[in-house]
């Protein structure tokens, strides 16, 4: 159990570290103390946020924290503790026993009773309690005996009992961004006390943005990922971590890919084309090729979203419904088993017969109207909803195409007078459009 004498966890390593640092793993040694150390979260501890006023004011109520792993749960709940100056005590769902809390909670009621001193309970996967362990919180939740900070990787909504979540506030943790993460291996790599500053070590800024892509949000594995990076360095007699210390160390090539530059335009381009060019293995490879580089699912999803209309359209009316059911499916169960439905999309569009005749129709229906502007709408189509409009001979001359063979009105038009005969969907003879060209060649025949 924690002992009196220490108010953390946190300087407990601290000073083991002194004596084996190299026993430490350099994620747990680089765990910030205090609030302006803390890096990311910045919709929960940026000015004026909930949280941040509330460790200021030194108010803090019992919470939730959700969010991946790696995002700084357990940190944020130590920052707090000190913060505060609250006791931090930290039990484990896993581990822990309903006697251990018993006794937690009789060394808090002490604290408070005879040092008007604090005690702030972590409970780290508090998920993995069942109803009753969760239950035995609740009175000394409510009594104010602890302050409860429970940490879970899943939706607090299923994961906590009703009665102790509607006693806490929840805060949710994003993954870290990779300039956050970027932020961290660099203060890593410079820290004499705690991090690798003693080495003499430099990184080039691609290596540290590939630590962070492979990262994938996870300050633990962009810290674990360097320290790696650092001891293959060092054992070659090197200096500057590169790429290829990457390589070499994880035994598996980063991929430089900047999300924001030039590469991922590339990727992106070539991913598009091989799917024009119904191309279902390079479509594959470069889709691949984006995910494993951390690019967004969603963005891929988004993408194939347009070129189902864009570059497939009604040469197969499916394929948006594919893609559709794929950026469903792929929403409800996440990564990596989402990777089916994402692969699924690409090869089915890549297969597709191609029309951009939906695009063609839109753009020249667009220019008719930049060079047109605002034709009126002729009388025959307009609605006659009053007598008034009525008496303007709002709708006189419409013929209700149901009631005519085949529900068309052979001859009829319905652009603006101005534009008449103007031809703006144009099928293709490329999959379900060779049928719609027909019954289009045939119609429009009869209006001419």
């Amino acid at each position: 159990m924690f002992s009196e004498g220490s108010s953390t966890l946190f300087d407990a390593a601290v000073k083991r570290q002194s004596s084996n640092t190299g026993a430490i793993p350099l994620a747990e040694r680089m765990r910030p103390s205090q609030l302006d150390a803390y890096v990311g979260q910045a919709h929960i501890l940026g000015p004026g946020k909930f949280l941040a006023n509330a460790i200021n004011r030194d108010r803090v109520p019992s919470m939730i924290l959700w969010g991946p792993p790696g995002v700084g749960k357990t940190t944020l709940g130590r920052v707090i503790a000190a913060r505060t100056k609250s006791v931090f005590v930290p039990f484990s769902a896993v581990l822990g026993s309903i006697q251990e809390l018993r006794e937690i909670v009789s060394g808090a009621r002490e604290r408070l009773s005879y040092k008007a001193e604090r005690t702030l309970v972590f409970v780290d996967e508090i998920h993995r309690f069942n109803k009753a362990q969760q239950d035995a919180f609740l009175p000394h939740v409510e009594a104010g005996t602890i302050t409860l900070v429970g940490a879970t990787t899943e939706n607090p909504s299923f994961a906590v009992n009703a009665a102790l979540l509607s006693r806490c506030k929840v805060f949710r943790l994003e993954p870290l961004s990779e300039d956050a993460l970027v932020t961290i291996s660099k203060r890593a790599l410079a820290d004499t006390e705690n991090g690798l500053g003693g080495r003499g070590l430099s990184a080039d800024d691609d290596a540290m943005l590939a630590i962070a892509v492979l990262a994938r949000g996870d300050a633990r594995r962009a810290l674990a990922t360097l320290e790696a990076a650092a001891e293959y360095a060092q054992s070659r007699g090197e200096k500057n971590i590169t790429t290829s210390t990457l390589a070499a160390s994880e035994e598996r090539t980063p991929l430089l890919y900047d999300k924001a530059g030039e590469e991922h335009y590339n990727v992106i381009s070539a991913f598009i084309k091989s799917m024009r060019g119904s191309d279902p293995d390079a479509a594959i490879y470069w889709m691949m090729r984006m995910l494993e580089a951390g690019d967004d699912p969603l963005f891929v999803l988004r993408r194939m979203l347009i070129f189902a209309s864009e570059d497939v359209g009604n040469a197969d009316p499916r394929a948006l419904m594919i893609v559709m059911s794929a950026d469903a499916a792929f929403r409800r169960v996440g990564m990596p088993e989402g990777l089916y439905p994402l692969a699924h999309a690409a090869l089915y569009l890549a297969c597709a017969p191609k029309s951009n005749s939906v695009k063609n129709a839109w753009q020249r229906a667009k220019a008719l109207i930049e060079a047109h502007g605002s034709l009126p709408v002729p009388m025959k189509l307009r609605n006659a909803v009053t007598k008034l409009t009525k008496e303007e001979g709002y709708g006189a001359g419409y013929k209700y195409a149901h009631d005519y063979e085949g529900g068309v009105v052979r001859g009829e038009t319905y652009l603006p007078d101005a534009i008449v005969g103007e031809t703006l969907y144009v099928p293709t003879d490329h999959g379900e459009e060779t049928r719609i060209a027909a019954r289009l060649a045939s119609l429009r025949s009869t209006d001419k």
